[in-house]
């Protein structure tokens, strides 16, 4: 499926309940008590009849579908709930590929992300609140998500890849991700700064 006809798919959705499309689906939501974190995207995944996919390189080819979550703060404002990973990092392929040749690259420049709002850990509902397109097309965008990348590069050729923290970046961080009890593995995750970005400029 390209990219476009895929976006014109899920726009048909928009405004419906993925909670209850998760039942028609059959996605597991919670199974034991234990929340599949990635439940929202394998609802439209399926929805697609695409399969479910978490490979290093884009989900269907040519493109890559990410799920976002957004709340609603007090005051009636819809904001980004959260960072999104984006891929992990392998220490040994970072330090030895140039931006362009990146897993990160591949992921971020042929991006469907669709926003859901997130009500709260029980999931009770989620409504589709949009669908859009990115690309690494903006060259101010491109190039501060350039910079991110050969820091963390630079970083794990100079002082390795223990030397990296969260901190790091401006749209783009390093962050541990997995289970706890002393994780080491770390991954991309976009910033809510970048994401807001991304998704409220188009909306």
């Amino acid at each position: 499926m390209e990219r476009q006809e895929a976006i014109k798919k899920i726009n048909e959705i928009v405004g419906q309940d993925l909670r209850v499309l998760a039942d028609r689906y059959e996605v597991t939501v919670f199974k034991n008590g234990k929340k599949n974190k990635g439940w929202a995207g394998h609802v439209i995944e399926r929805y697609l009849d695409l399969p479910i996919n978490s490979a290093q390189s884009p989900n269907f080819g040519s493109w890559e579908l990410k799920t976002i979550s957004l709340k609603y703060l007090k005051n009636g404002e819809l904001t980004v709930k959260e960072t999104m990973a984006i891929t992990m990092i392998d220490p040994y392929n970072v330090a030895r590929t140039d931006f362009e040749n990146s897993h990160i690259f591949a992921k971020l420049n042929k991006q469907v992300v669709a926003a859901r709002i997130w009500v709260n850990q029980y999931e009770p509902t989620s409504i589709l609140y949009a669908v859009t397109s990115f690309n690494l097309d903006n060259p101010d965008v491109y190039q501060q998500i350039k910079n991110d990348y050969n820091l963390v590069k630079d970083t794990i050729n100079k002082k390795g890849f223990n030397s990296l923290t969260g901190k790091m970046g401006v749209f783009i961080q390093p962050r541990t991700k997995g289970a706890g009890h002393g994780s080491i593995s770390r991954a991309f995750y976009a910033r809510t700064s970048f994401l807001k970005q991304m998704i409220f400029s188009k909306m």
